[in-house]
């Protein structure tokens, strides 16, 4: 059977390749999703992470392994799709993004994966979103949950700017207001006026599994 440590080994590596078979090897073997992403994607991705901020890898390190965890990201999604997993509409639909001012999408992926993997409707808007597109796609997709990822301190302001968006449109009490990121903490979340704060993927996606009325 696949040890779960070696795809966390094989994405510190950038072998995009390797980290994919793995994982379809983990899928058919009936691994979760929970256990693919918590034990292997993200110890992966937060070494490489680590390494990086200590300035023991550069640029070009990160960036193949961040495509190796893209790849992973997309296979998973590609089984979801086939397995048909998604619940639909009625059980609740998270918008989810990379706020304005932010392009690095790593976390916010794994969050959507994630929460795909629960069988949850995800509508990813990608990164560098503004707070009036967040509401927009909160209002036309009837979403009970927006999750916002800033992971640099310079954005962290845009968080606060989708709170009084969503209280300027009028959704507020509509809508529960997630936020994450590597400066992100739970008194920074009470302090904007959010309603949750997801100090991983895993715990984001069991606190929208939650308030979409999943259970575990």
């Amino acid at each position: 059977m696949v040890n779960l440590s070696d795809i966390s080994q094989s994405l510190q590596s950038g072998k995009a390749g390797e980290t994919s078979a793995l994982i379809a090897r983990a899928i058919k073997e009936n691994y979760s999703i929970d256990s693919i992403i918590k034990q292997g994607l993200i110890p992966g991705m937060h070494a490489v992470t680590d390494r990086y901020k200590r300035k023991e890898i550069f640029r070009p390190e990160l960036l193949v392994a961040e495509r190796a965890m893209n790849l992973g990201i997309r296979l998973l999604r590609q089984t979801f799709v086939t397995a048909g997993n998604f619940i639909g509409k009625d059980t609740g639909t998270v918008i989810i993004g990379a706020v304005k001012g932010d392009h690095r999408g790593i976390e916010k992926n794994l969050m959507a994966v994630t929460m795909e993997g629960l069988g949850l409707r995800v509508i990813d808007l990608g990164a560098g979103v503004s707070p009036e597109r967040f509401i927009e796609a909160a209002i036309a997709e009837k979403a009970r949950v927006i999750l916002c990822t800033a992971n640099l301190p310079a954005v962290m302001g845009q968080l606060k700017l989708v709170v009084h968006a969503a209280v300027s449109s009028g959704i507020r009490n509509r809508v529960t207001i997630m936020v994450s990121g590597v400066p992100v903490t739970e008194k920074y979340c009470r302090a904007i006026g959010a309603d949750s704060y997801a100090r991983d993927a895993v715990a984001a996606a069991e606190m929208a599994g939650e308030i979409c009325g999943l259970t575990f």
